[in-house]
């Protein structure tokens, strides 16, 4: 299937899955816009036939296995009812967590993704600040609460603006910037006491506000080995201008320009190595995707949060710029290879915006008829996350981040100018997205 992953291949995923039965199959849980753009990469690889999906989307030229992604042990059954699926590759935190990988693995199958107790980087805060305090890596300053009170007396002794976040995982929204000590106290009561964040609520992580720009750098990971990927500037808020509410990422564009060789050499050396290093000193090295979440004030690079596997939006713009074949470097990874392996990079500008359902990350309606997709033109991607078909064989909504459009050039005002003329191409009710991602580029 060809690179270009959009609605005019997508349509025709029904006869291509049987084209390459020789291959081995994939099975790739979650069915986001992060998954499709997995899929579309793995598709590239010779050594590839049949992808399934769990529970993938309507889009993603999979085949829909219809089992959930937190549905773990229908997931394990699936893979073993299915010799011909050599790689399960986990993408979600969800069963991350849940230690879909460790049930995986238990049973000789081959899993891409950390182990649940890797994987804890992610979904514990107080946990991944420990880790980085025991081992020196470059964070704010912070404390961790299991007591409201506690968590109240810290909070009135610190400066203001403070950060306050919910412990567990939360779909990237746990996290509330106070401006004054009211705030605060409010946030606590949000988190703790309301649990607006259910049982990821149960601890608290309370830490100084950081000032600078924020850089993802997403990295493969073999327990000992890692290999970086381009670096990332993902957009959290819902509104122009970082405006509006907190959402799990409304655009991306890939490689951040800020962030020189320099920076980056100094963040190898005093956070990605100690950190690769720190856990397998914790007893959990690290095998999956590892992503670094940074804040960077001039030469100044510190660790706001670990994730446990790849980006989203930031994969959707990063992964369409690798060269390699990432099959094989997922195997490569799961055995603990990827120094034997020259990981290359497309040297392109990349960028994508994400098409979202009035309301999000509130509120929404789903069911709304996509249009314009068979318009869309051959130099952009369409990545899609929250839709299925609809009666009559379309795609309608059925989620808050409904697609992305994709597009990558020898410089980013081409590749910007290619994404939004392509987005006034689509139409559903109440969509919209932002204007201004790679505005300052």
């Amino acid at each position: 299937m060809s690179e270009n992953n959009n609605v005019k291949t997508v349509a025709r995923y029904v006869n291509l899955r049987e084209v390459s039965e020789s291959g081995d199959d994939v099975l790739v849980v979650g069915g986001g816009g992060r998954e499709h753009a997995i899929v579309a990469k793995l598709r590239q690889s010779k050594r590839v036939g049949r992808i399934f999906g769990a529970p993938g989307n309507a889009g993603m030229d999979v085949t829909e296995t219809g089992i959930g992604a937190t549905d773990i042990d229908r997931i394990v059954e699936n893979v073993a009812e299915n010799p011909n699926i050599r790689l399960t590759v986990v993408a979600p935190d969800d069963p991350l967590s849940m230690g879909l990988v460790d049930k995986l693995t238990a049973r000789g199958f081959r899993a891409f993704g950390p182990t649940k107790a890797a994987a804890k980087l992610e979904w514990s805060k107080s946990y991944a600040k420990d880790v980085m305090r025991r081992y020196g890596i470059p964070t704010a300053a912070y404390g961790a609460f299991t007591d409201i009170d506690d968590a109240r007396a810290f909070v009135s002794g610190g400066k203001f603006p403070v950060v306050v976040k919910a412990d567990g995982l939360a779909l990237g929204k746990g996290v509330i910037i106070a401006q004054t000590k009211a705030e605060a106290f409010n946030a606590l009561e949000e988190i703790m006491l309301d649990k607006k964040f259910g049982a990821a609520g149960n601890e608290v992580v309370v830490e100084e506000f950081l000032t600078g720009y924020e850089v993802s750098l997403l990295t493969f990971v073999d327990g000992k080995h890692f290999s970086l990927m381009p670096t990332s500037c993902d957009h959290k808020r819902a509104l122009d201008g970082d405006k509006g509410l907190n959402t799990g990422g409304m655009g991306a564009y890939s490689p951040c320009p800020l962030f020189t060789k320099d920076l980056l050499d100094k963040t190898v050396k005093t956070i990605v190595e100690p950190t690769v290093n720190a856990m397998i000193k914790e007893g959990a090295p690290f095998k999956g995707v590892l992503y670094f979440g940074l804040m960077v004030s001039g030469d100044d690079i510190k660790v706001l949060e670990y994730n446990a596997r790849f980006g989203d939006p930031e994969t959707q713009s990063v992964l369409p710029l690798l060269d390699s074949d990432l099959y094989e470097i997922m195997n490569a990874v799961i055995d603990g290879k990827l120094d034997a392996l020259d990981i290359k990079w497309k040297n392109k500008k990349s960028i994508n915006v994400v098409l979202a359902s009035g309301g999000y990350p509130l509120g929404y309606k789903k069911g709304c008829e996509i249009s314009g997709l068979n318009d869309v033109s051959d130099d952009a991607k369409v990545y899609f996350a929250g839709v299925k078909r609809g009666d009559n064989g379309g795609f309608v909504t059925n989620g808050g981040r409904v697609l992305c459009v994709q597009a990558m050039a020898d410089d980013f005002a081409s590749a910007r100018k290619t994404v939004y003329d392509n987005i006034v191409k689509i139409k559903f009710d109440d969509c919209f997205y932002r204007k201004d991602i790679g505005s300052k580029l």
